[in-house]
């Protein structure tokens, strides 16, 4: 794999229109803007991914925020998710600051890339059954680019199915059964990456204790000793 072809990856993503829904919310939340960011120039595209193709783990949310990665252009950058998120991988050894607040920031990921299923910002954070189908190419050649894989953390419901369908496909998972979705369930078959299940970050989850960062930071501290444990 070149970074060409990571950066060919990229500019697809940015460049999508397959979901006029989706093209059309993120420029109206970009031109109306919220009254605390009046002075942004909001990102309003589709957004790529974050991080570098030789990591070993690939973290995938659901969905840019509006006025998150939509405004900033970066996953996870300036929201209350991203708050609590990169604070975690930081102190988990996944990210080499605390605090997320803009592409010029100076953030890098260590062994990480973060991805979503959907790259665009869905009105009420929920997309249509039909715009998870036309994004999920992108995760496939995500997952394709990334030569050291060895994990993925699913945030949330969505991902965590999106990445069970995607390691069915790729035979990382041939169970007849998938356990339900649940906080810290992990899949792993041997030789394969192993897919660890996290609630999202998301503010809901957070501010009424359903996902607690002591929560997360369990998560991605069992994901960071696996990544140290050779493949079976």
């Amino acid at each position: 794999m070149s970074s060409a072809e990571w950066g060919a990856l990229q500019q697809r993503i940015v460049a999508c229109q397959r979901c006029p829904r989706l093209r059309t919310f993120c420029r109206e939340v970009a031109q109306r803007r919220r009254r605390a960011y009046q002075d942004w120039n909001y990102w309003g595209r589709p957004v790529p991914n974050f991080g570098e193709p030789d990591a070993e783990l690939l973290i995938v949310g659901l969905a840019p925020a509006a006025h998150g990665a939509n405004r900033t252009g970066r996953m996870f950058t300036g929201d209350r998710s991203g708050d609590v998120l990169y604070r975690v991988l930081y102190e988990t050894g996944f990210a080499t600051q605390p605090s997320s607040v803009s592409r010029e920031d100076g953030l890098r990921l260590r062994n990480a890339v973060i991805t979503a299923v959907l790259h665009c910002a869905p009105p009420q954070n929920r997309p249509t059954r039909e715009e998870i189908a036309a994004c999920r190419e992108f995760l496939e050649q995500t997952v394709q680019l990334l030569p050291r894989l060895q994990g993925v953390v699913a945030l949330g419901a969505i991902a965590f199915a999106e990445c069970v369908r995607l390691f069915r496909q790729r035979r990382w998972w041939t169970a007849p059964q998938t356990p339900k979705f649940a906080h810290g369930l992990l899949l792993h078959s041997p030789g394969a990456p192993f897919l660890l299940a996290s609630y999202h970050p998301s503010q809901q989850n957070t501010f009424t204790g359903r996902l607690t960062p002591a929560m997360l930071r369990d998560v991605f501290a069992r994901a960071a000793s696996l990544l140290h444990q050779p493949l079976e």
